[in-house]
């Protein structure tokens, strides 16, 4: 009874028993740390070093030559972010032309590279197909091959006297000059209503340095022989996504909506796609980012041209730095890229946002926020 009393208050105070706890939680916490160490360095010294030394160089007029680091280069500061955006001149107009550029490939190449992995995934997961293995292979094979391969593939493909014209000469229409013409999708289309110069409504001054006629050209015939490319080659992988997805669909709900009546499209939409919703947030944001950072294919099939139709700001950027010796510009622009795709990518979450989700949660804040008993 003594020792019981004795060892009663040590228990109830934590003494040597939370003591020996603490010590043990201690050690998990330092060889937690320990294990954790060499990706932190490795991150530090590969990812954010090279981040923050890329951020000076955006605020200096670092031409390339000898160290950016050393008081001989000259610190100007937020000037070649501004030049992007307020100053007049050709750094303004040919970033404005890249951004107009990459915001018709991302309308067209996003919405078109998710519905068709969506459709192919639904293709081979049909439990009716014969041959999965195949064609799942098949579907996903162009997502493997290399990219500069395949852009000089398909810069055969669309020449002038290539089998893409050939095709459309089968029926009688003369194909476009791919990497030769200019002019937008939109403007070709009102060309062959006479309508070939611009409005005077359109033709005055719009934003940012470009007018209103330059901002509603439409892709180039160029541009859009490469998101035929980019749609194709990357559909693959969103599909094999999408497949993991659909194949997380408790097969009961399915047949529990067929019994019930419902069509097939009816199943789709009110039981497939909420349930891979999730899924399709990854391929949109994924998407998304892949889009905004395309040069590969710009970089071997069109390097911008013609005219500036095919020019992107991952290009722009390679171009302005490595080629023009502008490296404080070029990494500005890299700059202004990141904050745009993380932008859209937080307004993309926004509006995908589950608000049934949502209520519950705002719901549960609520009732800590309250207390017991007072009136709501």
């Amino acid at each position: 009874m003594a020792t019981e009393a004795i060892a009663a208050p040590a228990t109830a105070t934590g003494g040597p028993e939370r003591r020996r706890g603490r010590g043990v939680r201690g050690d998990e916490n330092l060889a937690g740390w320990l294990f954790v160490a060499p990706v932190i360095v490795i991150l530090g010294l590969f990812l954010l070093l090279p981040i923050l030394m890329a951020l000076w160089v955006s605020l200096t007029d670092w031409n390339g030559q000898g160290s950016p680091f050393t008081s001989k280069v000259p610190f100007v500061g937020a000037d070649n972010y501004t030049r992007l955006f307020t100053e007049d001149g050709l750094a303004r107009r040919d970033f404005m032309t890249s951004i107009r550029n990459n915001g018709y490939y991302v309308a067209i190449v996003v919405p078109a590279q998710t519905a068709l992995a969506l459709g192919l995934a639904l293709v081979v997961n049909n439990r009716m197909l014969k041959g999965k293995a195949f064609f799942r292979s098949a579907f996903y094979f162009p997502s493997v091959t290399s990219s500069v391969a395949i852009s000089v593939v398909f810069l055969f493909l669309f020449a002038n006297s290539g089998a893409v014209n050939a095709l459309l000469g089968v029926f009688g229409v003369d194909g476009p000059q791919w990497f030769a013409d200019s002019r937008g999708v939109l403007h070709l289309l009102l060309g062959a209503v006479g309508m070939d110069t611009a409005p005077a409504a359109l033709a005055g001054g719009g934003p940012l340095g470009l007018s209103w006629w330059d901002w509603l050209s439409g892709p180039s015939v160029a541009m859009m022989s490469i998101i035929t490319l980019v749609v194709w080659t990357t559909s693959g992988t969103f599909m094999l996504m999408f497949l993991a997805a659909l194949q997380s669909v408790p097969v009961a709900l399915d047949e529990a909506s067929t019994l019930d009546g419902a069509s097939r499209w009816q199943r789709f939409r009110h039981v497939t796609l909420p349930m891979i919703k999730p899924t399709m947030f990854l391929v949109l944001t994924l998407g998304l980012i892949g889009s905004w950072q395309v040069f590969d294919q710009v970089y071997v099939m069109s390097q911008g041209e013609p005219a500036k139709t095919t020019l992107t700001p991952a290009y722009l950027s390679y171009r302005t730095a490595f080629r023009d010796f502008d490296y404080g510009s070029g990494a500005a622009i890299s700059f202004v890229l990141f904050l745009i795709i993380i932008v859209l990518t937080l307004v993309q979450r926004r509006v995908m946002a589950d608000r049934d989700t949502d209520r519950p949660r705002r719901a549960r804040w609520w009732r800590r926020r309250v207390p017991e008993g007072s009136p709501s």
